[in-house]
């Protein structure tokens, strides 16, 4: 079962990627330029990567369990915005990540 985890894992890990890597690059004045622009194209492959890591994945790992989980991916994200973009940071925001992440663990308990 640990290689479809394994996927599951995988599929965050490289959604995270693609996400930061869409956020460094935003800001090209046209959708043209911004579909051009390297971080943008990579970032883009990582989401499709994350995609068919995430379909092996729910091979065997219920969707009840499966998709809840890729939402640590929000709260790892807000991190990183947080230390790579400058990103404001309050508490409301930490105790929502907090409760995200309560709620992953949840359930994944079985």
């Amino acid at each position: 079962m640990w290689p479809y985890y394994a996927a599951l894992a995988g599929g965050i890990l490289t959604g995270i990627g693609g996400q930061v890597l869409l956020k460094a690059g935003a800001g090209a004045e046209t959708i043209v330029q911004q579909l051009l622009k390297p971080q943008t194209i990579v970032g883009l492959f990582l989401y499709g990567l994350a995609a068919f890591l995430y379909i092996m994945a729910l091979r065997k790992i219920p969707v009840s369990v499966a998709f809840p989980s890729v939402s640590v991916s929000y709260a790892i994200v807000a991190v990183l915005g947080h230390v790579l973009f400058g990103e404001p940071f309050g508490l409301h925001k930490i105790a929502g990540l907090v409760l995200i992440v309560a709620g992953v663990w949840l359930v994944n308990q079985t």
